[in-house]
């Protein structure tokens, strides 16, 4: 018997999704993090949104194809800090608690997400 993919034990498509849709206006409210979005279109906006949806999803196993470009490619010139990536992760954990996400799952989720961390931190 095989095990689970992690998409699946997040509870596929639409669990990602919910999850996505509450992290983004946290990360965008956030007062160290919100100028990564100001001035940007809502058609912009909503692409972002679905390329986290599509990307997490690829990354835990899903049946998505992840269309956009590399991590390092797409946050090249942000500048991301390490004290960026901390507000982060804060804001995902608290996102997934409010989701009742397990711990195994969490845990997992957040090693794919810090498996990134190199591509996407610059400063």
């Amino acid at each position: 018997m095989s095990q689970k993919t992690l998409y699946a034990r997040l509870g596929g498509y639409d669990a990602i999704s919910a999850v996505v849709s509450d992290l983004l206006p946290r990360l965008q409210q956030d007062p160290l993090l919100s100028h990564f979005w100001q001035r940007r279109p809502e058609d912009s906006m909503q692409r972002s949104k679905q390329l986290l949806i599509d990307f997490l999803c690829s990354g835990a196993g899903g049946p998505v194809y992840y269309t956009g470009r590399d991590m390092k490619t797409s946050h090249k010139g942000m500048r991301l800090s390490e004290a960026d990536w901390s507000a982060f992760m804060k804001h995902l954990h608290v996102t997934l608690d409010a989701f009742n996400v397990p711990q195994i799952e969490r845990d997992e989720l957040a090693q794919f997400i810090e498996s990134t961390k190199m591509d996407m931190v610059e400063a």
